[in-house]
């Protein structure tokens, strides 16, 4: 923007043109004040930013520079070991370059910052200064000029004088400030084209050499780039021909067989062991290894204190069995009885019910034997009664049975007992299969698995269930004919089955063991007949009214 020259002349004058042009360079001047202090601190800014991005470019090169690329193997080919260093060349060349860049922020405030601000308090400031001076001359000589003019001609000579003199001094004054304000004004206006251009030129000269510092860092670097990037490249290559392998050896490893081998090996993992301590029992946990060979279990504790440091623990097992439920308030227990404990039997709390069965399966564990007493048969009497006296329909179950095979009864007299009470009431049952349509198959399809559970869950167990159903359906079809008080070698036999010295074939199902399993799912049988009873129930506590009507005393 072109403005008109301030003459000396015209501050003798002041002219309204002159008053319109001196107010032009004041807004001139102020928006010069603005734009500095905007400059200074959008400079402060940058100069802020520059700290924070070397700082942030130097913690990121001291993380690159203590990492190491770990590798699978004896030795390292010359890729691996160019990409195992790779992150410290990056690190020193990022160093170098920030190194320099600190170097800028160190000048930067003498390069730009301190000359702006003294170009506004020296120059700006003084004009300013200078402004205030000439605004007050400026009033005070226009109001005794309007005195002046105001007194009477009939005043004395003296007091005309006296005024005369007084007015002359105030225009002296006016006119020296104003001369001095319009010097100043000038002196601004042509200070501001170097004073403030030169740092700003300094500043971005220092920013462009850094630049050019880095360019010729880069143009240094970019030999060991090729070669990295080869390296990389040559490692890609290695991979992607190795990866078709690596999936090749995966799909092996999903293998049934391979599963089963890795199920060979010694079974390890986490186990809480209940322990008495001074305060009572708790439970600690240990990192348990298994070596069936020698049947050795190694506990390592993992709640060590600082006070007492324990070793490993290593046990040799004698037996192995499942907690029963109802004897501890903890899930997924086992008891261990091992050679070096002669009494007290160790009881342990695996993972989950999955982590159980392969605690136990390592072990050679076995089910618990419940024995029967008169309290058991009455429970299951009452049951039996409350349950036909109800008169509850039955579900469908439209199951079909595999071909029969002959069984051998071998029971103690109490469980004889037992299972002639469960039989006829399954007879009652089925007495009314035009009603409930449960007919002894389906009756044996849901009690074959419940009354001949296997000893341990497995895939042969599971193929075994045909046997178990086929056992129950025949107590119910000869239900009259069999004697359970008795032996039961008159047991019928369906078509195919062969005799020896008396005695029906042995069957897969033979070494099912009738006494324990029929002990051991005891409860289990309950509750089939209970959920048979009443088929809202879903399998909740709650939902069995009978076992509270009937608990025994």
């Amino acid at each position: 923007m072109v403005h008109p020259p301030l003459e000396f002349s015209d501050c003798y004058l002041d002219s309204p043109d002159f008053r319109e042009t001196l107010k032009c360079y004041e807004l001139e001047l102020e928006r010069t004040n603005k734009f500095l202090k905007e400059v200074i601190k959008d400079g402060n800014s940058v100069i802020t930013a520059i700290k924070g991005y070397s700082l942030a470019v130097q913690k990121f090169s001291q993380t690159l520079s203590v990492f190491q690329f770990d590798f699978i193997g004896d030795s390292l080919t010359d890729d691996e070991i160019n990409i195992a260093q790779s992150f410290q060349e990056f690190a020193g060349l990022l160093q170098e370059v920030e190194h320099d860049r600190m170097m800028l922020v160190q000048n930067a405030s003498d390069l730009l910052i301190k000359p702006l601000e003294k170009f506004r308090k020296e120059q700006i400031g003084v004009t300013k200064e200078k402004k205030k001076k000439f605004d007050k001359e400026s009033e005070k000589y226009y109001s005794q000029l309007d005195k002046h003019l105001n007194l009477s001609a009939k005043k004395r000579e003296t007091q005309l004088q006296e005024a005369d003199e007084l007015l002359d001094k105030e225009r002296a004054n006016f006119y020296e400030s104003s001369v001095e304000y319009v010097y100043q004004i000038h002196q601004v206006q042509d200070r501001k084209k170097f004073d403030v251009v030169e740092p700003v030129l300094a500043f971005l000269h220092s920013i462009l050499t850094l630049n050019n510092l880095t360019v010729e860092m880069t143009q240094d670097f970019m030999p060991y780039k090729q070669e990295l990037q080869l390296s990389l490249q040559n490692t890609r290559n290695n991979y992607e021909s190795t990866c078709e392998e690596l999936e090749e050896l995966m799909k092996r490893m999903k293998r049934p067989s391979q599963i089963y081998k890795m199920h060979n090996f010694p079974m390890r993992g986490y186990l809480y062991c209940q322990e008495k301590r001074a305060l009572g029992m708790t439970w600690v946990k240990y990192y348990c290894k298994y070596q069936k060979e020698g049947r050795v279990l190694v506990m390592v504790p993992c709640e060590q204190k600082t006070t007492t440091k324990q070793g490993p623990i290593q046990l040799t097992l004698k037996s192995c069995i499942r907690r029963k439920t109802e004897s501890i308030d903890k899930r997924f227990c086992f008891d261990v009885e091992t050679i070096e404990r002669l009494v007290q039997t160790i009881t342990f709390q695996a993972l989950s019910e999955g982590d159980r069965k392969l605690w136990m399966e390592a072990m050679d564990g076995k089910e618990p034997v419940m024995e029967l007493n008169e309290t058991g048969f009455k429970f299951v009497r009452k049951c039996i009664n409350y349950i036909e006296t109800k008169g509850k329909r039955f579900y469908n179950l439209d199951i079909r049975l595999s071909e029969i095979h002959s069984l051998t009864y071998k029971l103690p007299e109490k469980n004889r007992e037992m299972l002639e009470m469960l039989i006829k009431h399954l007879v009652n049952v089925c007495s009314h299969s035009d009603e409930n349509l449960m007919t002894s198959s389906n009756m044996a399809v849901i009690f074959g698995p419940t009354l001949m559970r296997a000893k341990e869950e497995t895939v042969a167990a599971m193929l075994d269930i045909k046997f178990q159903n086929i056992v129950v359906e025949i107590l119910i079809e000869h239900c009259k004919k069999v004697r359970l008080k008795t032996a039961l070698p008159h047991l019928s036999l369906p078509r195919g089955s062969t005799r020896e010295n008396g005695n029906p074939s042995q069957s897969p199902s033979d070494r099912l063991v009738f006494i324990k399993l029929l002990v051991t799912s005891f409860t289990s049988t309950l509750r089939v007949i209970i959920s048979l009873s009443w088929p809202d129930c879903h399998h909740h506590p709650h939902h069995y009214p009978m076992l509270s009507l009937l608990s025994i005393q």
